[in-house]
């Protein structure tokens, strides 16, 4: 199932693929294959849950990205643990890594944090503002005030770990790890096009407390996007250089 999409025009230098882990059938990477497609950088793209291999080592990508999905990172699925586990291959071997939403409590866990659910039930289904600390503004700049968000779990700071963005409902937003991992509980890969399938499939979470009405999705999205999809860009020149001087 998994297989390399290479965006590259016909004469020009050999990128190396960066690894995309997905976890649903019609998942796709948004802005983040966007960001690095319009760069030429290859996506191996695999899906573990449907049986895709995940690669012993990480010695021919530039790096790895673990989506979000439906899934828990303390549930049993042998693809979830199989996942976790991989994991420690980009930290051992030093390359870049980014986990975003199940993909960043799949970092928590590897690196022996909890990942729980909110103590009264809440849920983050919608745009939210988080607050970047010191050391984000040294990675890079501008960081956005609200983001956007489709989960019922968070995940604590682990040990070693570098807080770089909190929030109110759900205090550890973002964190860096070893230099080159970083774990975003947000999402700024999604397109308007994501949003519509999220909130028509999963229109049962906007019922969770503290969620978000579906209006409020695209209203806030018309506020909050521009500096989502400007932060993005910045962020993904500092994780992965080589793509920014390509």
């Amino acid at each position: 199932m998994h297989g390399i999409v290479d965006s590259r025009s016909p004469g020009s230098a050999a990128p190396q693929p960066v690894l995309i882990v997905l976890h649903q059938e019609l998942s796709t990477p948004g802005r983040i294959g966007h960001y690095l497609a319009n760069r030429g950088v290859p996506l191996d793209i695999r899906r573990p849950r449907f049986g895709d291999p995940l690669p012993e080592t990480l010695a021919d990508h530039a790096g790895a990205v673990i989506f979000g999905g439906p899934q828990s990172a303390n549930d049993t699925d042998e693809f979830v643990r199989r996942e976790i586990d991989w994991i420690a291959v980009p930290l051992a071997e030093k390359k870049p890594f980014l986990g975003i939403c199940l993909g960043a409590q799949m970092l928590a866990r590897q690196l022996g944090g909890k990942v729980t659910a909110h103590p009264h039930g809440h849920a983050e289904i919608g745009y939210y503002p988080i607050r970047p600390t010191a050391l984000a503004r040294t990675i890079c700049e501008p960081w956005p005030d609200h983001v956007y968000q489709w989960h019922r779990e968070g995940f604590e700071l682990p040990g070693g770990a570098e807080l770089i963005a909190e929030g109110d409902t759900f205090p550890v937003q973002a964190f860096r790890y070893a230099g080159s991992a970083y774990a975003l509980q947000f999402h700024p890969d999604v397109t308007h096009a994501i949003i519509c399938r999220w909130i028509t499939r999963g229109h049962e979470r906007m019922s969770l407390p503290g969620a978000k009405p579906r209006d409020a999705h695209f209203a806030d999205r018309a506020v909050h996007d521009e500096a989502g999809r400007a932060w993005l860009t910045a962020f993904l020149d500092h994780w992965l250089p080589e793509t920014r001087a390509a």
